[in-house]
C-alpha cells in the first residue's frame, strides 16, 4: 500500500481518455509527461467531464490505479498552468475533496529564533 505523503504528486492537467487503464495510462506517464511511470510518485488523471479520476502508481510489485467517480459534483480540476503539474500533498488532500486547489492557499510558514 502506498503512503500518500512519501511520494510526489503529479497531475496530467488535460483530460485523458478515461478507457485507457494501466498500459495507456502508464505510457501517458511516459511519453506525455516526461516522466518514469516506475518511479515512486503517483499519477492523476482527470475525464473530460471531471466527474471522475484515476490514479496510477508502481507499488514496486506491479502497478495499481485507483478510480473515483463522483455521483453529482465535479472535481476542481485546475485550469491554468504547465500540462503536468506537481502538487503538495494538501493541495492531493484538497482536490480529492473537492476544494479548488487554485483558490486556496496555506498560511504562510513562520520561523521565529525568539519569543520576545
Amino acid at each position: 500500500m502506498i503512503q500518500w505523503e512519501d511520494v510526489p504528486v503529479y497531475v496530467h492537467r488535460l483530460p485523458v481518455d478515461f478507457r485507457k487503464s494501466i498500459n495507456g495510462l502508464s505510457v501517458l506517464v511516459q511519453e506525455s509527461m516526461g516522466l518514469d511511470a516506475f518511479s515512486p510518485a503517483v499519477f492523476v488523471f482527470g475525464s473530460r467531464s471531471r466527474n471522475k479520476i484515476k490514479i496510477l502508481y508502481w507499488d514496486k510489485t506491479g502497478f495499481c490505479l485507483w478510480y473515483k467517480r463522483l455521483e453529482k459534483d465535479k472535481f476542481k480540476w485546475p485550469r491554468r498552468g504547465d500540462a503536468v503539474l506537481s502538487l503538495t500533498h494538501e493541495q492531493f488532500d484538497w482536490l480529492l475533496r473537492g476544494l479548488d486547489i487554485e483558490k486556496l492557499q496555506p498560511h504562510t510558514e513562520k520561523y521565529f529564533f525568539s519569543a520576545n
